[in-house]
């Protein structure tokens, strides 16, 4: 960076210095899952503003005052696409928008838009946020950029390994994914699971009829399930209706579907929720192996 002689002044005189973000580019990341990606891939080479915070719902997520503020001066905005987060079709800046997950998957037509859950996929998200981000970074910044993004594939690359592992452990009629709404469609056709979205599968507008619920309770009851997964922490009143007529349990760790879960990570989120449905099926998880992975990313720097 050449720096001004007002600077130098003032670096002489001992006084404030103008921070080094100050003339960074300004990215943007609405998608939490992508949002951790982009900062561990841009480092201290870009100021990265994540607009959804972990927990939030990207499909109801709407743009606020401030958020429009940052997206007007940003560079460059990342979104994962597939229609997860429909207000960033309203996107208005200067910079350069990209939908992640539709440049990484060209050929996917499923609805199912959380492709993150599937490692590979992330890997390949990876991929194109490093692209995305080259072109608005400094020249002298971009080996470092390569360096990192070759770091974090080779993370996901080994978590595809480690979660084959854990859901292998589990007997085939036990490699079983009961939720209520479809979420890891990506992360069951990886891995070889059943995954039953109970609520969308047997219900028109969220309302559960009886007729319904007996259906529910016959599918899962033969399904070879032994627990019942949560968006939540806090399990709603039909999955615990649910829970009743079918006689299993509600998992006490919920399952983090929609981006990361506070204080945690993508790659750390991503072995929770493995370890979660794994030992609720009945398996014991390698949680050394998780933190191990859980280390290795979050020492990419």
């Amino acid at each position: 960076m050449v720096r001004s002689a007002g600077v130098g002044v003032a670096l002489a005189l001992g006084a404030a210095v103008v921070p080094a973000h100050a003339a960074q580019p300004v990215v943007v990341a609405v998608d939490g899952t992508l949002c951790d990606i982009t900062k561990t891939l841009a480092g201290a080479a870009a100021s990265v503003t994540c607009l959804i915070p972990p927990g939030g719902d990207p499909h109801s997520y709407r743009l606020k005052p401030s958020d429009r503020r940052q997206i007007a001066k940003s560079d460059l905005v990342l979104h994962i696409g597939f229609g997860l987060t429909p207000s960033a079709k309203k996107l208005k800046t200067p910079g350069t928008v990209v939908a992640v997950g539709e440049v990484a998957l060209p050929s996917y037509r499923g609805s199912d838009p959380h492709v993150w859950h599937d490692p590979a996929n992330s890997a390949a998200m990876v991929r194109v946020v490093s692209s995305s981000l080259s072109p608005v970074l400094p020249a002298s910044e971009r080996s470092a950029l390569q360096r990192r993004a070759a770091r974090a594939v080779a993370v996901f690359e080994a978590l595809r390994v480690w979660e084959a592992k854990q859901f292998g452990s589990l007997p085939s009629q036990n490699r079983v994914l009961v939720t209520d709404h479809k979420t890891y469609s990506h992360l069951a056709d990886r891995f070889g699971l059943v995954e039953i979205s109970m609520l969308d599968s047997h219900t028109t507008g969220g309302v559960l009829r009886p007729s319904s619920l007996r259906k529910i309770t016959q599918e899962v009851k033969s399904s070879g399930a032994k627990t019942i997964f949560s968006p939540s922490a806090t399990p709603n009143k039909t999955l615990r209706r649910i829970s009743k007529n079918t006689g299993l349990p509600i998992a006490t760790t919920p399952l983090y579907g929609e981006g990361i879960a506070a204080g945690r990570n993508a790659v750390s989120t991503a072995t929770l929720n493995v370890c979660t449905i794994v030992n609720g099926q009945g398996g014991s998880c390698d949680q050394s192996g998780a933190n191990s992975l859980n280390s290795q990313w979050s020492l990419i720097r």
